[in-house]
């Protein structure tokens, strides 16, 4: 394995680690089986790297390859893809058809699944947060059908979305999970991942989690939980106090 002085690979995350999108690539990055360097950064206080590497959104994470930039998380991950074929498992099914179908579910989760699961936190009217409830549990009753589905195409029981590896899908919503799972206690829920609604989804949470190389990469929902109470929820406060300006 090449180090990554010789991959010339950076990667630049938030020092919190529990960003799902910042762990997202790091999922890619081990199962592409690539070494890199870790930057830190406070998204409090962005360095000149993170802005001269990202000006438009100066968000994380931004991969750095050389002196080359690539920024937003799921284009991070075809982006490995494609720059180290040889190395690891594909990340993207090779089938055009199968391609579009892991893109248009990993953009759901990221436009509709998790802004649902994480808005139940973000109301306190009563209302709002069971349609939350409901947008949540109807988004994940998609995927088990989507997972089922896989498991048609492979004329076999699907261990991943991926198929029989890890595949774009897979990390798209396994980087969620510690945030599921913390968002459900703190929210005072059961489990959303639930064998009974569920079972081909929860069967494969437990399988994600155990996989190479994401047992070492996703946080405990504790450190979810504390990062939500202590740094997101006085975040929400401020912005539903603050005045209004014309």
């Amino acid at each position: 394995m090449a180090s990554a002085q010789e991959q010339g690979l950076k990667l630049l995350g938030a020092a919190s680690g529990v960003s799902p999108y910042v762990i997202r690539a790091q999922m890619a990055l081990g199962i592409k089986g690539l070494t890199y360097d870790y930057l830190p950064e406070d998204p409090r206080c962005k360095s000149d790297l993170l802005l001269a590497s990202n000006p438009v959104h100066k968000k994380l994470p931004v991969l750095i390859h050389g002196s080359r930039p690539v920024c937003e998380s799921l284009i991070i991950l075809e982006y490995l893809d494609d720059a180290f074929p040889g190395n690891g498992v594909s990340i993207l099914p090779t089938d055009p058809y199968h391609r579009v179908v892991a893109r248009f579910w990993a953009t759901y989760v990221d436009n509709k699944l998790f802004p649902s699961c994480i808005g139940i936190l973000k109301t306190r009217k009563p209302q709002e947060r069971a349609d939350k409830v409901e947008e949540t549990l109807s988004s994940l009753g998609l995927l088990e059908a989507a997972l089922a589905e896989c498991s048609i195409e492979e004329e076999a029981e699907a261990l991943f979305f991926g198929g029989g590896s890890l595949g774009l899908l897979d990390i798209a919503l396994g980087c969620y999970l510690p945030w599921i799972e913390a968002i459900g206690c703190l929210a005072s829920m059961p489990p959303f991942l639930d064998a009974t609604r569920t079972p081909k989804l929860a069967a494969w949470a437990e399988r994600f989690r155990a996989a190479e190389p994401i047992w070492g990469l996703l946080p405990e929902a504790d450190k979810v939980e504390k990062y939500i109470s202590t740094v997101l929820y006085p975040k929400w406060k401020a912005a539903l106090t603050a005045p209004e300006t014309n």
